[in-house]
C-alpha cells in the first residue's frame, strides 16, 4: 500500500477592481515535490471567482505533478484567506450566486480525485506570498497592455 502524502497548498486569488483584471497565486509543497509556485493572470473576474480558480488551478496541478493514482492517497490541505471560499467549502454556508456555483461544483468534483481535502481560513497577514504572486502576475499583465 503506498504511503500517505500530505500536502499544503496555499492559494489567492484577486481582482483590480472586481470584477477586473484578475490572478491567482499557488504555492504547493509536499515531501514529494518540495515546493512549487505559481502565478498567472486568469483574464477578468470578481475577487471570489479568483479564489476559485486558484484552488481549481493547484487541484489539476497538484494531480499533474503526482498523478492519478498518488492523488488518491494523498491528503491536501488548503490554506486560503477568504473566508468565503473555506466556508463554502466546509458546508458552513450555501453557494447562492450562480458563477460560484459552477466553480463550487467543478472544485467539488476535483476533490474526488484526492483521498481527502480540507480548507483552512487563515488572515491575509498568514497568506502574504501567493497574494504577492497574483500581484506579479497582474503587474505583468499590466505592463503588457502598456508596451
Amino acid at each position: 500500500m503506498a504511503m500517505k502524502s500530505i500536502f499544503t497548498i496555499h492559494t489567492d486569488g484577486g481582482s483590480r477592481g472586481n470584477p477586473g483584471s484578475a490572478a491567482i497565486g499557488v504555492v504547493i509543497e509536499g515531501e514529494t515535490i518540495g515546493k512549487k509556485e505559481y502565478g498567472e493572470s486568469i483574464g477578468i473576474a470578481t475577487n471570489n471567482e479568483a479564489e476559485y480558480k486558484a484552488v481549481i488551478f493547484a487541484l489539476k496541478k497538484l494531480k499533474q505533478l503526482i498523478g492519478q493514482e498518488k492523488a488518491k492517497a494523498s491528503e491536501v490541505k488548503f490554506i486560503v484567506d477568504s473566508e468565503l471560499l473555506a466556508k463554502q467549502m466546509n458546508h458552513e454556508y450555501k453557494v447562492k450566486e450562480e458563477g460560484i456555483q459552477k466553480l463550487f461544483l467543478e472544485v467539488h468534483n476535483l476533490k474526488l480525485d484526492f483521498g481527502k481535502v480540507i480548507f483552512t481560513h487563515v488572515l491575509r497577514s498568514k497568506n502574504t506570498h501567493p497574494d504577492e504572486l497574483l500581484n506579479e502576475a497582474l503587474d505583468r499583465e499590466t505592463n503588457k497592455l502598456n508596451l
